[in-house]
C-alpha cells in the first residue's frame, strides 16, 4: 500500500481515518494562492476544486498519495464558510433554523509521485430544527461555530441543532468515508484490504 498523507488540520478528519484503520501521516501544506469562484449552480465544483488545491500544495516526505478535502454548506444558494465573527455565525445560524441546508465535501487524492490527481464529492441534506435567539446565542457562546462551515459542527452539541440527515452522516463531519474510498481504489487500495488490516 502507498504511504497515504493527510493534507488536512482538521482533528476530525484525523479521528475517523484513525477509527476505520486507514493508515495515515498528515502533512503540512502551503498556503493556497487563490480561491476559485463560487458557482451557486455548481457549487460541489467550488468543494472539488479547493479540495485538489490543498492536496497539491502539500509537503509530503515522499512520494505517496495526498488527500486533500474540503467541506462547505450551502443555503438558499448561498456559500455559508467559516464565520469571521460571532455576528456572522449567529446570521449563519439565524438563517440555517428551521430549514434544510447542503454540505458539500469535495476530495482529492494526489499521487506524488505520478501526480495523477482523482477527484470526487459528496452532498448530504440536513434539516435544522427551529431554535430561538437565546439558543443561538447560547450555542455560539460555546465557540464550537467558530471553526467550522456553516458555523456548526453536527459531531459535538450542534447535533442538538439538527432535526434530519438525508444522506452521508460523515460527509456532514468533514470525511465521507464510503466515498472516500471509491476514490481510493482508483489507486488501488481496496476496501477489502483496509477492513482487513
Amino acid at each position: 500500500m502507498k504511504p497515504i498523507f493527510l493534507a488536512s488540520e482538521s482533528p476530525r478528519r484525523s479521528e475517523l481515518l484513525a477509527r476505520v484503520g486507514i493508515p495515515f501521516e498528515k502533512v503540512p501544506r502551503r498556503k493556497i494562492a487563490i480561491k476559485p469562484r463560487f458557482d451557486s449552480n455548481r457549487p460541489e465544483l467550488f468543494a472539488i476544486e479547493l479540495a485538489a488545491q490543498k492536496a497539491k500544495s502539500a509537503l509530503p516526505p515522499e512520494p505517496g498519495l495526498v488527500l486533500g478535502c474540503d467541506t462547505i454548506v450551502v443555503c438558499e444558494n448561498r456559500l455559508l464558510e467559516k464565520p469571521r465573527s460571532r455576528e456572522s455565525a449567529f446570521e449563519y445560524l439565524t438563517m440555517l433554523q428551521g430549514r434544510s441546508h447542503t454540505v458539500f465535501t469535495g476530495l482529492a487524492i494526489w499521487d506524488s509521485g505520478s501526480d495523477r490527481l482523482g477527484t470526487d464529492f459528496e452532498a448530504t441534506e440536513v434539516l435544522f430544527g427551529a431554535m430561538t435567539s437565546e439558543e443561538i446565542t447560547a450555542y455560539i457562546d460555546t465557540d464550537e461555530p467558530m471553526d467550522k462551515a456553516g458555523a456548526y459542527g453536527i459531531q459535538e452539541k450542534g447535533a442538538l441543532l439538527v432535526r434530519e440527515v438525508r444522506g452521508d452522516y460523515f460527509n456532514v463531519v468533514g470525511l465521507p468515508l464510503f466515498r472516500l474510498t471509491v476514490l481510493l481504489s482508483k489507486f488501488n487500495i481496496l476496501r477489502l484490504e483496509i477492513i482487513s488490516r
